[in-house]
């Protein structure tokens, strides 16, 4: 197999670069951030639009969305007053203006500030649990307030709602302490009751401060992003911060001390410790703790309490080799000053995994691969999904796997080079994808005759299997590689994205640049002719799904782009193992689900599902509210309840791969603890079912 995946990287940015440097086109005498962001959405965008009218209208839809989608802070007078910016946002986009924007996040802050006394009164007392009042709860708010005294009365039958659904689990919890030990622990009605609405408030709490905690770079990258999503939902802007944070998912590696770090009470509080990490081996800093101040080795240490935790994080990080001091208070409540020499963090659990899976006397492999991760910065050096797919796959070969599942449920996609680079590994030479921009159509394809795995495939996908796992199951399916296994469609995400830098930035709000926008350039197409954007990936055995009465995916996003078509690709069938035996085993799977009992229950919770989703009228009267949850709870039972057994005789990790991990718990967990899910996992069992009709018997 051979495929340059540099080529398609390099084309990209040529591409880009014809259309950034050669554009004339100005916005105004503005060369601020909003300039620098439409010029490149203008430029670089697969489908630009026009700065006009409409996209002003657009903007303003999509920003007040964004700050209020269920409708809880703006009433429709403040909607009436902001409208007299409707037609006004492309002007003050192209004079680098904020009134927009700045006049509606003043309305929210101001709605804060009433809301806030409210919020107090309402919960400072309990409520009225014998009222006939009712509050619906809609998946999609249709309509705003009127104005703030019909808002506050939806808010008082809000938070009586919230207090009431979090009074009724804890009552329900107490039901089911039966021995001795849980009678005794048993708290008086009042006090859950006082609990409920002190957790309601401390959520509120919570929520309104980490709002108004927002500066004034979060205000404008929140504005920056409403615009980007116009153009289509992955067309988004990184600030630098966040744009490291892609790179750490794409290359599954950063720089620092390897801690998982959130925000606990104005606290940045420590999670977990990553294996290996240049915190696990100083070994002083464990889960639990709070970190206090950050010092840049012997520099005077910068208090985080109240900070922004994305701000405490670009402190805690750092170059490797550099020292960082952290002030943390344990969980007796010592302070301790704890110093560590950042590292380079290697994160496992993003990078492809296998294991081994034994039915009915026959070995099967299972790579797990969670994205399509690859380091561009090492220019084609770095660690990759292919390089590591090859990896995992011979060491199932030694094995003695009779078959491979690959598993990319919920893998949300990543390197579109190395989803073509891949799909070369199980075929000789033929296109894998259709790319389509500006320019034209071009087809990638594998370059060579090599063919690193002939024996049989199974994918798995699910709804959230988007991008080049869409790319890969879609070449796999079209050549009859493969047998696609999984709900009743993928994602679909259709779409190619890129990351091209703002240019500019070096002001007070934006010290560090203006970031860079990922920006889409191309849509993809099977080499069968049919997108799958929007459409996705059918399977060929559909596995049911609790969700399936529900919109999901790509077509339930705001302002995705459409469904087409182009002329298929020149490329012939590859079946190099039991073609007929393949056919016959997709055959015998739906006859099988048509008689499964675990699956049956599926189809009937998802009907169930669809019926409550649009909407659901609860009752604020605690005895019939206390009904209504029983009677979904009893909807929900028999398939929580049901005890899926797998048929598979054991799911072990290779030997191979636990070599030097004896007498280390942590890191013999990190291999082993990923299994534990397939062991009840239905939808493996009929991958390895399907696989056992084809090439087990």
């Amino acid at each position: 197999m051979r495929f340059n995946k540099w080529v398609v990287l390099t084309s990209t940015s040529m591409m880009l670069a014809l259309f950034v440097f050669c554009s004339n086109k100005k916005f105004g005498d503005n060369d601020g951030f909003l300039g620098s962001l439409m010029r490149m959405l203008s430029e670089a965008h697969y489908q630009p639009k026009a700065i006009d009218d409409q996209l002003s209208g657009e903007i303003f839809t999509n920003v007040i969305n964004n700050l209020d989608r269920d409708k809880h802070f703006f009433t429709q007078g403040d909607i009436d007053k902001l409208s007299v910016f409707k037609t006004s946002i492309d002007d003050q986009i192209q004079a680098g203006k904020f009134d927009f924007f700045d006049s509606t996040w003043t309305v929210l802050m101001k709605r804060l500030d009433q809301l806030d006394p409210m919020i107090q009164s309402s919960l400072a007392q309990p409520f009225n649990y014998q009222t006939d009042d009712s509050y619906t709860v809609y998946d999609d708010v249709v309509a705003f307030q009127p104005d703030w005294k019909t808002l506050e009365a939806d808010w008082q039958k809000w938070l009586q709602f919230q207090s009431m659904e979090r009074l009724s689990r804890k009552v329900e919890a107490q039901k089911k302490m039966k021995d001795s030990a849980g009678i005794a622990k048993q708290k008086p009605y009042d006090t859950l009751e006082l609990q409920a609405r002190n957790e309601t408030k401390k959520f509120y709490i919570d929520w309104f401060k980490r709002l108004r905690k927002m500066d004034r770079r979060d205000q404008l990258s929140m504005y920056a992003n409403a615009i980007a999503e116009i153009y289509d939902p992955h067309t988004n802007y990184f600030p630098p911060e966040d744009k490291e944070n892609f790179d750490i998912s794409m290359t599954g590696k950063l720089e620092g001390i390897g801690a998982t770090l959130t925000e606990r009470d104005g606290y940045v509080k420590v999670e977990r410790i990553v294996p290996g990490s240049a915190s696990y081996r100083q070994g002083e800093l464990k889960a639990g703790d709070l970190i206090l101040k950050v010092a840049q080795g012997s520099a005077e240490a910068v208090d985080i309490v109240d900070m922004k935790l994305d701000d405490a994080i670009q402190l805690i990080r750092g170059k490797k080799g550099t020292e960082v001091r952290l002030t943390v208070k344990k969980p007796d409540g010592s302070v301790v000053v704890i110093p560590i020499i950042r590292e380079v963090v290697v994160i496992e659990e993003s990078f492809a995994r296998s294991a081994l899976l034994k039915y009915s006397g026959k070995t099967f492999g299972l790579i797990h691969l969670p994205s399509f991760y690859a380091d561009f910065s090492q220019r084609g050096r770095g660690r990759n999904c292919t390089g590591d797919m090859k990896i995992e796959m011979d060491k199932l070969v030694k094995a003695g796997a009779n078959g491979i599942i690959i598993d990319l449920r919920n893998n949300g996609g990543g390197s579109l080079a190395d989803a073509i680079e891949m799909g070369g590994l199980f075929i000789p030479r033929g296109p894998i994808v259709q790319v389509k921009d500006m320019r034209g159509i071009e087809v990638y394809a594998d370059q060579d005759d090599d063919v690193n795995y002939k024996g049989p495939i199974v994918i798995l996908t699910n709804t959230y299997s988007a991008s080049a796992s869409e790319i890969l199951a879609a070449a796999l399916q079209d050549y009859g590689r493969a047998v696609i296994v999984g709900s009743k469609s993928t994602f679909g995400k259709g779409t190619v994205q890129t990351f091209v830098p703002l240019e500019g930035g070096m002001s007070e709000v934006f010290p560090r640049g203006y970031g860079q926008l990922k920006v889409t350039i191309q849509k993809f197409y099977r080499i069968n002719g049919g997108t799958t954007q929007l459409k996705g990936v059918e399977p060929d055995v559909v596995l049911p799904d609790v969700y399936d009465g529900i919109e999901q995916g790509e077509k339930e996003m705001d302002f995705h782009l459409a469904y087409d078509k182009i002329p298929a690709a020149d490329y012939k069938p590859f079946n190099p193992y039991k073609e007929a035996q393949r056919k016959k085993a997709i055959e015998q799977s739906a006859k099988r689900l048509q008689k499964n009992p675990y699956y049956s229950m599926v189809q009937q919770r998802a009907k169930q599902l669809a019926a409550v989703r649009s909407s659901y009228t609860y009752s604020l009267n605690m005895s019939k509210f206390e009904e209504q949850e029983a009677a979904l709870r009893a909807q929900d039972k028999p398939l929580r309840d049901y005890k899926y057994r797998s048929i598979c005789d054991t799911v072990m990790a290779l030997d191979v791969d636990m070599q030097g991990v004896k007498g280390d718990a942590i890191k013999e967990a990190q291999k082993l603890d990923w299994l534990k899910r397939y062991r009840e996992d239905a939808g493996m069992d009929e991958a390895v079912r399907i696989l056992f009709d084809w090439a087990g018997k």
